[in-house]
């Protein structure tokens, strides 16, 4: 009994000690988060939980706004690297010159870890998502399983080339593939965005009034493709579903508007982020990505995640 006790108090120990190393070995990194576009609630997720990681174990924390343009991130990411970052954690701001901040960063010595999105000519040395084709699929199988499997769908996509529209286009149309009366019947570009998700959807509705399904790839678009849909004043009823698990889609989904999205754990994300950034500069190996999973939320689940994102 004396036996195992001592070996506990020394697990314990060791364990604390460990974690102490940790957080000094962590002391005065500094990170550089180049986030796509900071008016997106999902990146505004990742970008708060960042913060507070590093805050927390004492990481700074320099966070730059490309606020959609490529271009800009180029020239902001080159600007983190004079300032002498230890790590960069990167979410490309669309696929035209993705790769050009992860090739500055390396030839830099600089360790890049991609979220959400990944440069396919240049990934980073960890890549964090959530699984959008896993998630994309169930939730076409449950578009099948509300409308009965007969419909016609209409399509709001991301930004064309990115990973996410990518994987949302593949999981998606494989859970479609069971519901051969579910036919696409439009499917176009809404660039990630409210007003234009309206814009689409409404062009969509004066094209085929007999839509009966819109599944917006992100949100912000559901929430467009809503507002068309309530403008149209159609006589049949429409399933309007989303993607990512914004704040405002999730109140949507509790109030009706939206049938369900699925909630990305941006949170866990953003801590697993720094987490691997610190690792990267300390030389120890990190998986090369790192898929987490998309939660299917509906008005029955839905409170929790209002409450507390995960």
């Amino acid at each position: 009994m004396f036996t195992s006790k001592k070996l506990l108090l020394s697990s314990l120990f060791a364990a604390l000690t460990m974690g102490m190393t940790a957080q000094a070995s962590a002391e005065g990194l500094t990170v550089g988060l180049a986030v796509a576009n900071l008016q997106a609630d999902f990146f505004n997720q990742i970008k708060q939980s960042v913060e507070a990681a590093g805050k927390e174990k004492g990481v700074k924390v320099i966070t730059v706004d490309a606020q959609g343009n490529s271009a800009t991130q180029v020239s902001q990411v080159q600007d983190l690297i004079t300032r002498q970052i230890d790590a960069l954690i990167y979410i490309p701001a669309g696929a035209t010159a993705a790769g050009i901040p992860v090739k500055a960063a390396r030839a830099a010595g600089i360790p890049v870890i991609a979220v959400d999105r990944n440069a396919p000519d240049a990934p980073g040395d960890t890549f964090i998502a959530s699984d959008s084709v896993a998630a994309a699929r169930q939730l076409a199988e449950y578009v099948g399983k509300v409308t009965n499997g007969k419909g016609r769908v209409a399509i709001l996509q991301g930004q064309i080339g990115t990973s996410p529209e990518n994987d949302r286009a593949k999981g998606f149309s494989e859970g479609l593939a069971k519901f051969p009366e579910l036919k696409v019947v439009a499917e176009q570009p809404a660039e990630w965005a409210q007003d234009r998700g309206f814009a689409v959807a409404q062009d969509m509705l004066q094209r085929d009034p007999n839509i009966t399904v819109f599944f917006g790839r992100a949100d912000a678009m559901a929430l467009g493709a809503a507002q068309a849909v309530k403008v149209a004043n159609l006589d049949q009823p429409v399933t309007i579903v989303g993607f990512d698990g914004d704040v405002a889609g999730l109140k949507a989904v509790a109030a009706g508007t939206l049938s369900a999205t699925m909630t990305q754990q941006s949170q866990k994300m953003g801590r697993i982020a720094l987490d691997s950034a610190i690792a990267l500069k300390e030389g120890k190996k990190v998986p090369s990505v790192q898929l987490q999973e998309a939660i299917l939320t509906t008005k029955d689940n839905v409170a929790p995640f209002i409450e507390n994102h995960p």
